[in-house]
């Protein structure tokens, strides 16, 4: 005889074996680790450092063909470092020395370089302001006892320093010893001072853009007084000169420089930023960029060059 069971019974037999639902979702992934991007993005508004505008150097190039204007925004060393010849870069600027000028050389994977295209010759180069000042080469590094400490992450820089550092957004290397020298660094869009051979070191109306991969081996043995903070696809796509060292060889092969200016002579200029390299949110940005842990990675690397931790710098939202 089958006798069907209560419902309450059916109910009983059943709840021992549901599941309630939690147990039927799947376990949540892990975060992933934040990219460097990311850390920069999400970095609080307190970590950003305002580049105040007479610290900026504004050269307009002449337009492309098709009628683009070409703006290209250097933001110059601040102090201790490289001092006279900014201040001799101020006086250029201020006296207009670099309206017509032209960029002259273009070397693939080096640098762009620009000024007087008569600079050699004395009777077409331009004059210079009279109250250039003549800089020692022994300017190009300073003694740990006139320079500021430095500030974050310390890198590892075996090849040409002992350490590597940053100071206000800028990436310095130490040398070793009790009072070690302390100087700015070349890497990609730093700015310097063009020279003629030692003792020379340049007056400052002749100036480059690293357009390649760093050469650090110009590292003490010229001036660098600033680096490219906008416009740098203008100046790394240009023809390269197919003469020695890049220099073009006909005068209508060179772009013309409308004008330079600095950039608290220039209305309507946006604030520029760069993230505080000693804030906490560099130096999660700093380890990130040694030790990619983000998904696409498979092996971190466990280390990064100075110049391959470039300092994130913004137009201020």
């Amino acid at each position: 005889m089958w006798i069907r069971p209560a419902a309450s019974l059916i109910l009983a037999l059943a709840l021992p074996f549901a599941l309630p639902p939690a147990a039927l979702a799947k376990p949540a992934e892990p975060a992933a680790p934040p990219s460097p991007s990311e850390i920069v993005a999400a970095a609080p508004v307190g970590d950003w450092v305002a580049i105040a505008p007479a610290q900026l150097l504004v050269m307009d190039l002449a337009p492309t063909a098709d009628g683009a204007a070409r703006q290209v925004v250097i933001q110059l060393l601040p102090a201790p470092w490289s001092q006279g010849w900014i201040g001799n870069i101020r006086k250029l600027a201020e006296a207009h020395f670099w309206d017509g000028t032209a960029i002259n050389r273009v070397q693939d994977g080096y640098v762009v370089q620009w000024g007087d295209p008569d600079a050699e010759d004395k009777a077409k180069a331009r004059a210079l302001p009279p109250t250039l000042l003549s800089i020692p080469q022994g300017a190009y590094t300073l003694t740990a006892g006139a320079a500021p400490a430095l500030e974050g992450p310390r890198l590892a820089d075996g090849i040409y320093a002992a350490v590597a550092g940053f100071y206000q957004g800028w990436p310095i290397a130490m040398g070793p010893g009790d009072t070690p020298e302390t100087w700015p660094v070349h890497c990609y869009g730093t700015v310097g001072v063009g020279r003629d051979m030692p003792p020379d070191s340049g007056t400052g109306a002749e100036l480059y853009a690293v357009i390649g991969d760093a050469p650090r081996q110009l590292d003490r043995n010229i001036a660098v007084v600033g680096r490219v903070i906008s416009g740098m696809e203008w100046l790394s796509s240009l023809p390269r000169g197919k003469g020695d060292m890049g220099f073009y060889r006909k005068p209508e092969e060179r772009t013309p420089i409308l004008s330079v200016r600095l950039g608290s002579d220039v209305p309507g200029l946006p604030t520029w930023q760069y993230l505080s390299t000693a804030s906490a949110s560099f130096a999660r940005y700093v380890d990130a960029r040694a030790n990619r842990r983000d998904p696409f990675y498979v092996r971190p690397a466990g280390g990064v060059d100075i110049c391959n931790a470039p300092v994130p710098i913004r137009i201020k939202p």
